[in-house]
């Protein structure tokens, strides 16, 4: 059976709205959403036989459907849980880069997140994990269409612990005597601990990283369960720490996966995954989609303690120095681990080829919920239903890939896939395990590479072949008009100015901000006398 034509999909989709569109009997799905940090395509089992930690995740794809051309929207942190919460890319929605900890601003206020969409449609919203959109006042999570959460504001290796964990370089614990929070250390934050909130509050700082996956765990069993039990649909995006540095593992019989501690940290996020997979078939199986995909590609820099690539190395990149994985645009920083689980709904056992993106996580699950997108905007992301049914096998025909820090300005639109194509306009290597950085290169005419016979990403087509200059018109034509429809767009901008005075901090009295018992600062919102203690992150 051929592939279908472009119209079939649209009637296929069409048909599929119509279905879905909310009608007196329609029982609106649950969704849970599991974004992994840092995590590689090659980390799952399912993806690349070598890797022999997830059997929970390969029994997820063997019970639903694997994507293998799947992408994060960007290849670093906040944009790509921006784009995956709003379906915009960086460019639209303002946010290009990291937000530190001193950050006073986060993802704009005026963009409308797949929670408050949700929210609307009658679910129950909650996040637990990391967020790194922002902190300071509305734009905490709280204040972002989540009806509850649990986390850490940001990356865990954003401030010292007592549990320091397994990092290169090594970071030193907590300080506990004021003259220790002096000491600086490259990499490593050190005077400030890492800060652990339930909702407003900061139930815990520093974090005990040991304990923080089975939290994790308890916390997001106990929104399902309510949720359930109230018989109100949910939606739970769980983002977890796995597999961003500092690792954190439990003590563990010898270690026969050979991976050392990174396989030992692979095999407890399986587990978690495969916990919350039990809790949600226990509530109802099949009321549950599940879509568990990472937020871009292994932090090479961290050598062994940075995840596999699979076959995405970025050849042509690597022999020029510096590495092709997380904040590049070659495929190993944003082509990720990619599957969704529903049972009775989306076939089992199907791999689909189709190119997908987080981008596509929030208009589908609006549709599936009956909802409708937000207007006056523009949306990079698709309703990919017809894929997830396996009525189609077609995703996007272009595919914008933007600069997440090796190369080029942060967030501009620089590479992009057309097809089987991969366009390169501007090239570079983030760092690699032995400290290279490959330098930035600009390409006009671009580096066309097809993915179809060269998955390496090895040797560009030769711009005098037959191939390279049939496809480059279209492809420049494409270009020209995404980012035209960018221009045209309404589009945001994220404050990123800083403020030491904004850091979470439950206890200036304390060394690095240590508190003893819970703190809650959500009485002081509206009173401009509270203490500076108060002040240092609303």
């Amino acid at each position: 059976m051929g592939t279908p034509s472009p119209q079939a999909v649209l009637v296929l989709a069409v048909m599929l709205a119509g279905l879905l569109a909310p009608h007196a009997g329609y029982k609106q799905p649950n969704f849970i959403v599991i974004l992994a940090d840092d995590v590689g395509w090659g980390d799952l089992g399912a993806n690349w036989a070598e890797t022999k930690e997830t059997p929970h995740l390969d029994e997820l794809a063997a019970e639903g459907t694997r994507f293998v051309d799947f992408h994060s929207a960007a290849s670093t942190c906040s944009p790509s849980r921006a784009s995956l919460l709003t379906g915009r890319l960086g460019v639209r929605n303002g946010v290009t880069h990291n937000f530190a900890v001193t950050s006073v601003g986060g993802l704009p206020l005026n963009e409308t997140t797949l929670a408050e969409v949700l929210h609307e449609a009658g679910y129950s919203t909650g996040a637990i994990g990391k967020w790194h959109l922002g902190h300071h006042g509305l734009h905490h999570p709280s204040f972002r269409g989540f009806d509850y959460y649990f986390g850490i504001p940001y990356s865990h290796d954003m401030g010292c612990t007592d549990t320091p964990g397994y990092n290169l370089p090594p970071c030193p614990p907590c300080p506990r005597h004021g003259m220790a929070a002096r000491m600086a250390r490259k990499d490593c934050y050190t005077e400030v601990a890492l800060p652990l909130f339930e909702n407003l509050t900061i139930v815990q700082q520093p974090v005990n990283l040991s304990s923080l996956a089975a939290r994790y765990v308890e916390e997001a069993a106990r929104f399902i369960r309510q949720a359930s039990d109230r018989g109100q649909p949910f939606f739970l995006y769980l983002a977890l720490a796995h597999m961003h540095v500092p690792l954190e593992v439990p003590p563990l019989p010898p270690l026969t996966s050979g991976r050392g501690i990174y396989g030992a940290a692979l095999s407890e996020m399986d587990a978690l995954v495969g916990q919350i997979k039990q809790v949600a078939d226990t509530h109802g199986k099949g009321n549950t989609l599940l879509w568990f995909a990472g937020d871009n590609g292994p932090w090479a820099q961290k050598c062994e303690l940075a995840g596999r690539l699979g076959p995405f190395v970025g050849d042509w990149q690597r022999q020029r120095g510096g590495s092709s994985a997380k904040q590049t645009t070659w495929e190993g920083g944003h082509r990720v681990p990619a599957l969704v689980y529903w049972p009775g709904h989306i076939p089992a056992k199907r791999t689909s080829h189709a190119l997908l993106s987080t981008l596509d996580i929030f208009p589908t699950l609006v549709a599936l919920a009956g909802a409708a997108l937000p207007p006056d905007r523009l949306f990079d992301g698709l309703d990919v239903s017809p894929v997830l049914f396996g009525w189609s096998d077609v995703g996007h025909k272009v595919l914008l890939h933007p600069n997440s820090g090796a190369a080029g300005k942060d967030g501009e639109i620089e590479t992009l896939r057309w097809a089987q194509y991969k366009v390169f306009y501007t090239t570079g290597g983030a760092m690699a395990c032995d400290g290279s950085i490959g330098p930035a290169e600009q390409h006009q005419p671009p580096l066309i590479f097809n993915l179809d016979r060269d998955i390496q990403e090895q040797e560009p087509l030769d711009v005098a072949s037959t191939e390279y200059q049939a496809v480059l018109p279209a492809i420049s034509r494409a270009y020209a008009q995404a980012l035209d429809d960018i221009r045209t767009d309404n589009v945001s901008v994220a404050d990123y100015s800083k403020d030491p005075a904004v850091t979470p901090c439950c206890s200036v009295q304390h060394v690095a901000c240590r508190c003893q018992a819970p703190w809650a600062p959500a009485a002081m919102l509206h009173h401009g006398t509270e203490p500076r203690a108060m002040r240092l992150w609303l």
